[in-house]
């Protein structure tokens, strides 16, 4: 396991001990569990009796959220799968590290524009699938606190979402990684696991050096530091759900990974987009393949969908969707029973772009005087 020791690993998981504190983010653990989070405010007696299902009622009711994509590739200004379409080299990619500042990334700001929306929690990618991590992490060098930001975003973005009471969902892309030497490999997985670079990529390893347990280990540690640094999750957003699905799945000992965020948090609810092992709590589509791939379902719906593009798009400068259109679709999953996770890609100095900011208030707005969103 890169960079924690299976001792240490099963140390984690199986803590039975007070609280700590790392960078400043107090760590959670089983005997927190027992305190209510702050977003389930309001749902105690349930979680009493059963965490996850206050959890699920939570997010039944929730209905709205925020969605940010944001990492090294918001500077490239082309969106978040730039490097796997100008088929950039690891090394080279690599360099954007040494320009993220991160100056104007305001965890308090975010938060609150997300209450003036009536939006009821928070997701932000804490690591897409280019590998750069958002967060305080052991695994490797390639994150926001060995950049010039040297900050820790998520860690920044809870205490935010703990303080005013909305849950913080951690995107994570599980499946598709385009920088560790054991993810998923073009010659044996679909699903763009990796850039058609037309030369090799020296770092990744290929052939009878490929061990796909590696890779396992390290999102598992990974997973670990994301649920016992930042307090409460409300959920763990996997994606990358198309390269699992068009290899041997079972190599990702997906089961496993999930049964790691049971153990560690409780009430944290799982998605995989449409789901992959039938045991997540909900299931998240992307807006325009809702009607494909969704069907009945008992399950709880996402529907995730973008304000002017995932990643900073600088082509959409100024042409970004208003309030009507967005509107709309909070309109079309109310016809799905399903929440609304929306997009907005903040700019490469990680500010919100100020057309986005104007419609999430027109939204909140509209929805107060409707009387909408109100759980």
């Amino acid at each position: 396991m890169s960079g924690i020791s299976r001792r240490e690993f099963l140390k984690i998981t199986t803590s039975q001990a007070a609280a700590v504190t790392i960078g400043g983010c107090a760590v959670f653990n089983k005997k927190q569990s027992s305190a209510v989070p702050s977003y389930l405010k309001g749902y105690e007696k349930l979680y009493a009796q059963d965490p996850l299902k206050a959890a699920l009622q939570w997010f039944k009711d929730a209905k709205f959220g925020l969605f940010m994509h944001y990492g090294v590739y918001s500077q490239l200004g082309e969106g978040e799968w730039v490097q796997y379409k100008k088929k950039i080299a690891v090394a080279e990619y690599e360099n954007l590290k040494n320009r993220f500042t991160a100056e104007n990334f305001d965890a308090d700001f975010i938060t609150d524009l997300a209450l003036e929306a009536e939006m009821k929690y928070v997701n932000i990618t804490t690591m897409h699938h280019d590998g750069f991590c958002l967060f305080r992490t052991k695994q490797t060098d390639f994150n926001s606190l060995n950049s010039p930001a040297k900050r820790d975003l998520v860690g920044e973005l809870a205490e935010a979402c703990r303080k005013k009471e909305l849950g913080l969902c951690l995107y994570y892309s599980h499946g598709r990684h385009w920088r560790h030497p054991h993810a998923p490999n073009n010659d044996v997985w679909g699903g763009n696991a990796r850039p058609e670079y037309e030369k090799p990529e020296p770092a990744y390893a290929v052939g009878a050096e490929h061990d796909l347990q590696k890779y396992v280990d390290y999102i598992n540690a990974q997973v670990t530091e994301l649920l016992t640094q930042y307090g409460p999750i409300a959920n763990i957003w996997f994606d990358g759900w198309a390269v699992p699905k068009k290899g041997p799945t079972e190599k990702f000992k997906i089961p496993q990974t999930y049964e790691l965020v049971r153990r560690l948090q409780p009430q944290t609810l799982i998605s995989y987009k449409w789901g992959i092992t039938g045991t997540e709590d909900f299931l998240a589509p992307e807006f325009h393949w809702k009607e494909k791939k969704t069907g009945p379902t008992n399950k709880p719906i996402e529907i995730c969908t973008h304000i002017a593009g995932w990643g900073y798009w600088k082509q959409n400068d100024g042409k970004h969707r208003g309030p009507d259109s967005i509107m709309e679709n909070l309109a079309d999953a109310e016809k799905y029973n399903a929440n609304l996770l929306l997009n907005t890609a903040p700019l490469p100095d990680g500010s919100i772009d100020k057309q986005d900011m104007e419609t999430l208030r027109e939204i909140g707005r509209r929805l107060r005087k409707t009387g909408g969103n109100k759980s």
